[in-house]
């Protein structure tokens, strides 16, 4: 089943580039990863979905007017939001293979791999009684209790470790799971650091006296340092809406996904204010 997905995936990326969608960003150059270009048809394609997402944002809705805030922000913009301290992922790298992963999702896999045992054993069960109660089997089951269990352990201490931004317990996690690299199949770790997904730069002629600055992870905070000059301008009233287009970037380490994790990428984002308690009534509208 995973092979026949993989194979359909290939086909799309490859019909994409064949057909003037997509490319590899710098391809002669041997490309850039998780970098993409829109080719002809990819480009009409993405303005077209652009147009109608705006049209039906703003013109079609008399309390939702849209924006163009700058991919430069403040720093403490993104210190305030809690980007710069908290928008990162786990990173663990491989001493033999020089491969780098996030650890968060090499002991998910281990997590995934017991759910399949369970399934499998549920699955063998099914087969062989004829008024089959998977309930009552997955909770009286030894073998499935005792997977169960693990799983439950291993969620418990991965959740804390991340609540608790405690890089040794996830490290000592990945130890205890005895998990290999996929490549090298050797369990020489290094230390699991966090990596933040934000890509930074400097602002200023001298370097000495440069202001470090961030492109922007998602186009909500432009937004949402707006909300005064939008409602004040505009004389809106809550509720209403701020619908915004623009680009936004992540320095993601394992980005593998095609055109759905990317670095560079467009967010089609609208955020709607309303008065506190009624959320849920316009979330129904």
């Amino acid at each position: 089943m995973a092979n026949s997905e993989d194979n359909l995936f290939k086909n799309v990326i490859a019909h994409s580039k064949e057909y003037g969608f997509i490319f590899p960003s710098s391809e002669i150059y041997d490309g850039l990863s998780a970098v993409y270009d829109y080719g002809q048809n990819g480009a009409e394609l993405k303005n077209n979905i652009k147009e109608y997402w705006w049209k039906f944002m703003t013109m079609m809705h008399d309390n939702i007017v849209g924006i163009d805030a700058a991919i430069f922000m403040h720093p403490t913009t993104w210190k305030a939001s809690g980007h710069v301290d908290a928008f990162n992922d786990p990173m663990i790298d491989n001493k033999d293979s020089k491969k780098r992963y996030r650890a968060d999702q090499l002991i998910e896999g281990v997590i995934e791999k017991l759910e399949e045992k369970i399934e499998k054993e549920v699955e063998k069960a099914a087969k062989r009684f004829e008024n089959f109660d998977r309930a009552m089997f997955v909770s009286t089951n030894a073998r499935v209790v005792e997977y169960q269990k693990k799983i439950d352990d291993i969620n418990n201490r991965l959740k804390d470790a991340m609540a608790t931004n405690n890089m040794e317990a996830m490290k000592q996690l990945v130890v205890d799971l005895d998990i290999a690299d996929p490549i090298s199949g050797t369990k020489n770790w290094t230390d699991v650091r966090q990596f933040n997904l934000m890509f930074s730069t400097e602002m200023g002629s001298v370097a000495d006296d440069a202001n470090k600055i961030y492109l922007r992870p998602e186009t909500a905070q432009g937004i949402f340092v707006n909300f005064l000059n939008v409602q004040k301008t505009g004389r809106m009233k809550i509720p209403f809406g701020i619908a915004q287009i623009g680009k936004a970037f992540r320095n993601e380490i394992v980005a593998r996904q095609f055109i759905f994790r990317m670095r560079e990428f467009e967010q089609m984002e609208m955020q709607f204010f309303v008065k506190p308690g009624e959320e849920m009534k316009w979330y129904e509208y």
